[in-house]
């Protein structure tokens, strides 16, 4: 019986998660030449090339796709057996992907990275931020903060907090075009829109008493970033559907406004999601305990 070629195997896990060849010589601490030759090694092994390789580019191929995952399993495993069978391979090291959406990441996540990197040397972090939904598995993400009422799926998600969304507007507009007491009364006003809700122009509400309703609304702007309608909705453009990690200065300072109190938005939540399967290496461990304790302790998390 031959045994597998472990050593092939995590060698093309590490390429095919960063992309190149060089990149995975360095985070494995060894020579471009040693990487390229165990890869060749291993596609001579399956009778199957892994990448399609050119001067400018790296691609997957569709055996290499197919294979990415469990390849990343095999080295995942790898460096979690190495770190219960080493004290000193128990401590977090090396690379995080992490994944978020852009303005949470921006306002929430990043301004505490220094603090995680300061306790965590070792450690590095290569953070995404975007507004559409990343594909953890296949872009090799480690770690992924979602907004949303998550469906069901092979990722494991951490409820962390829910996220409170509000109808709100800058007082001045109010004080001009009136404050809405029903869904229905949207109809009649400039509505700000968020592309990635799941309808950006139907709202859909609950009502005190349990009944559901649902407006189609317009406006003068739309984005894909809710970060983009803020300075809209101070200036008194209009009324935006807006989430409180966003707009928590905003309305402790009187510069934005709550309405339709009594009318609930379908609910959603932060979540932490990670990749299916284990063990997860500790640095992976390290920051998602992080992410819990600081983004959890948050007042937008709690209505303080």
């Amino acid at each position: 019986m031959r045994l597998p070629d472990f050593e092939a195997w995590a060698v093309f896990a590490k390429v095919a998660e960063t992309g190149s060849f060089a990149r995975a010589a360095s985070d494995l601490g060894t020579s471009k030449a040693t990487v390229s030759k165990a890869v060749s090694r291993l596609e001579a092994r399956i009778g199957a090339r892994l990448f399609n390789r050119t001067s400018r580019r790296l691609a997957l191929t569709e055996a290499g796709r197919a294979a990415k995952l469990s390849a990343a399993r095999i080295l995942a495993e790898g460096e979690a057996a190495e770190a219960e069978a080493t004290e000193s391979a128990a401590l977090p090291r090396g690379r995080v992907r992490l994944a978020a959406p852009m303005s949470f990441g921006v306002a929430h996540v990043a301004p505490h990275l220094p603090a995680f990197l300061a306790e965590h040397p070792e450690v590095s972090v290569d953070l995404h931020l975007s507004d559409a939904v990343v594909d953890l598995v296949g872009e090799g993400f480690d770690l992924g903060l979602r907004i949303a009422d998550l469906p069901d799926s092979s990722l494991r998600a951490r409820r962390l907090c829910p996220i409170r969304r509000s109808v709100v507007a800058a007082p001045a507009y109010l004080d001009r075009h009136g404050r809405p007491r029903h869904p229905a009364d949207l109809a009649g006003q400039a509505c700000l829109g968020y592309a990635y809700l799941p309808s950006a122009d139907r709202w859909r509400f609950q009502g005190p008493d349990g009944a559901e309703t649902a407006v189609t609304v317009t406006g003068p702007l739309r984005a894909n970033n809710a970060d983009a309608l803020s300075a809209a909705l101070r200036a008194g453009l209009g009324l935006a559907v807006q989430p409180d990690f966003l707009i928590w200065d905003d309305l402790q300072a009187g510069r934005l406004e709550r309405v339709l109190t009594d009318w609930a938005l379908p609910p959603i939540a932060l979540h932490l999601v990670t990749p299916p399967g284990e063990p997860r290496p500790a640095r992976t461990t390290a920051l998602a305990g992080f992410l819990t304790r600081v983004l959890g302790a948050a007042p937008w998390a709690h209505g303080d």
